[in-house]
């Protein structure tokens, strides 16, 4: 069995949690708990590009919001 993730051939999400994560997620498995699509179902370069251009900043949700709370400057 190939791995679903690496697999050319089929279709891919852009999935998105509440920390404005992201993950390449192959369609047709199940969306885990706490995700959602945000992008596809489309080829999986296009769905690495996406998140590539997407996801700028690699800091939780939550990091971000306490580096602002607390007058941090963004790294």
């Amino acid at each position: 069995m190939s791995n679903p993730f690496e697999d050319e051939s089929r279709d891919y999400l852009a999935l998105r949690n509440v920390e404005e994560q992201y993950s390449i997620w192959p369609q047709g498995v199940d969306v885990p708990a706490g995700w959602r699509v945000v992008r596809g179902p489309a080829p999986r370069q296009e769905i690495i590009d996406y998140i590539g251009r997407s996801w700028t900043d690699m800091r939780p949700k939550s990091l971000r919001e306490a580096m602002t709370a607390n007058g941090s400057a963004p790294a």
